[in-house]
């Protein structure tokens, strides 16, 4: 059976992403260097490899510290927490941005609210019970 494992998208600094994604939650699930290609892969999810749970696999490339163009393709990633508020506050307090406060969605009653991560890609949450 097949199973989807992760989502790549390339950063900046890699530490500076690292902090914004612990501060949804996530931790550092493995990591490898790879020094004749000159860059690094930083697995990061909920669950240590628990079977069904998606990562997000941040690719820094060794000097490449100017950015990348982000595209009109990708919208965003979506992340369930329990409370949406306490979220946002957590990732302004971490001195991240916030670019749609927590509140229903339109023509809805799901709360949602929309952070960016230090390279522009934008994350949504979603309220969801734990």
């Amino acid at each position: 059976m097949a199973s989807f494992l992760h989502t790549m998208v390339r950063v900046r600094n890699l530490e500076k992403s690292l902090a914004f994604y612990k501060l949804l939650g996530m931790h550092e699930l493995r990591r490898k260097d790879v020094p004749e290609g000159r860059y690094t892969l930083v697995f990061i999810g909920y669950a240590d490899n628990a079977a069904g749970q998606a990562e997000i696999e941040l690719t820094y490339n060794w000097g490449k510290d100017d950015g990348y163009e982000l595209g009109t393709g990708f919208g965003h990633f979506a992340v369930g927490v329990p409370n949406v508020a306490e979220m946002v506050e957590r990732v302004r307090a971490g001195g991240g941005k916030v670019t749609r406060e927590a509140g229903p969605v339109k023509f809805g009653t799901t709360v949602i609210a929309f952070v960016e991560d230090p390279d522009g890609y934008k994350v949504e949450l979603i309220e969801r019970a734990e």
